[in-house]
């Protein structure tokens, strides 16, 4: 009791601080988001998420080198292609020689040890921006279970050691495990978005990829049939207990700090590693404010991911890494 025990003796300078401190950030806990184009020298700046970027294809050459210098071992691939190679199947993510399949074979021609994993959902390659096929004004579940499963066998094959399938589709994990094993890629990992919510802060990544849901007839206005409800807590441990049964190695909550709730509940009860998301909206509001002189930038960035980690995130994926990292180091 006060005044034998001082709580404050702890916090006297930092020194003391760093001894005890209960969460460290390290380079080993990023996973690294990539946007690609197609192109040569393409390095374009993503209007709405400033100083990130999206690269052609020896632009991620020169992107993955940096990033294993400074010690981030791991990225998340994304692809944006031209609208004319797009259709309601997302036919293209299937093709052995797509640009996802060869970034997969850029990034590990040119780091092999390089963990990738790849982003497996339609809405990049859908004519009408949906994360499955549409039909009669509804996104059908199984049909796009199959679809999303090809594509993750595809990226397998190309040399892909994760795939993340973030549709959230039912089933899908099952399916593409089930493939997956039958194919042969039994090492093939597997990390679901499992608690991934119907959230406003997709829009600047959506700008990045040019994947919105299309505002036509017949086709839904948003992704609310299948992305979770954000007024939902105990939906998300019922999604990652599924995904986990059907064979996901690594769950996902996404985004990350309006639901670090989430987070703390799937750590106390699920026993595989957890990743959260702080995705593109985010980004874009630590970015806007600080260029205001509203907030500390670095401050304020290494207060967010600790505060996921801290909530129990085990892999962060963030726009934020390689500030993080050089901050850090």
């Amino acid at each position: 009791m006060y005044p034998i025990k001082r709580n404050r003796r702890l916090r006297t300078n930092e020194a003391i601080r760093s001894l005890v401190r209960e969460t460290i950030i390290s380079p080993n806990d990023f996973l690294v988001p990539i946007f690609v184009v197609e192109g040569k020298g393409v390095k374009e700046e993503i209007p709405s998420m400033p100083n990130y970027f999206r690269l052609s294809l020896d632009m991620l050459e020169k992107e993955v080198k940096e990033l294993w210098t400074l010690g981030l071992k791991s990225v998340l691939l994304f692809v944006k292609i031209d609208d004319k190679l797009k259709d309601n199947k997302g036919t293209e993510a299937l093709n052995p020689k797509g640009l996802m399949q060869r970034a997969i074979k850029t990034v590990k021609n040119t780091c092999p040890d390089m963990l990738v994993m790849t982003d497996v959902a339609l809405d990049p390659f859908s004519s009408y921006g949906h994360d499955g096929i549409v039909e009669n004004g509804l996104i059908l579940n199984d049909e796009s279970s199959e679809v999303l499963a090809e594509m993750a066998l595809s990226h397998a094959q190309a040399g892909a050691d994760f795939v993340a399938p973030s549709d959230m589709m039912d089933g899908r994990i099952l399916e593409m495990r089930e493939l997956l094993e039958d194919e042969g890629f039994i090492n093939t990992g597997i990390m679901a978005y499992s608690a991934k919510y119907a959230s406003a802060f997709y829009g600047p990544f959506r700008d990045a990829l040019d994947s919105a849901p299309v505002n036509v007839v017949d086709v839904p206005k948003d992704k609310k049939t299948y992305q979770m409800d954000y007024a939902n807590r105990f939906e998300a441990l019922r999604e990652t207990e599924m995904d986990i049964e059907e064979g996901a190695d690594i769950v996902m909550v996404k985004p990350g700090l309006c639901y670090l709730d989430i987070v703390r509940d799937l750590k106390n009860e699920v026993d595989v590693p957890i990743a959260v998301y702080q995705v593109s909206g985010e980004y874009a509001m630590l970015k806007a404010a600080s260029e205001r002189g509203w907030l500390n930038h670095d401050a304020v960035m290494m207060e967010q991911v600790t505060a996921i980690k801290r909530a129990g995130a085990d892999i962060i994926a963030s726009y934020f890494a390689k500030d993080v990292v050089k901050l850090i180091s």
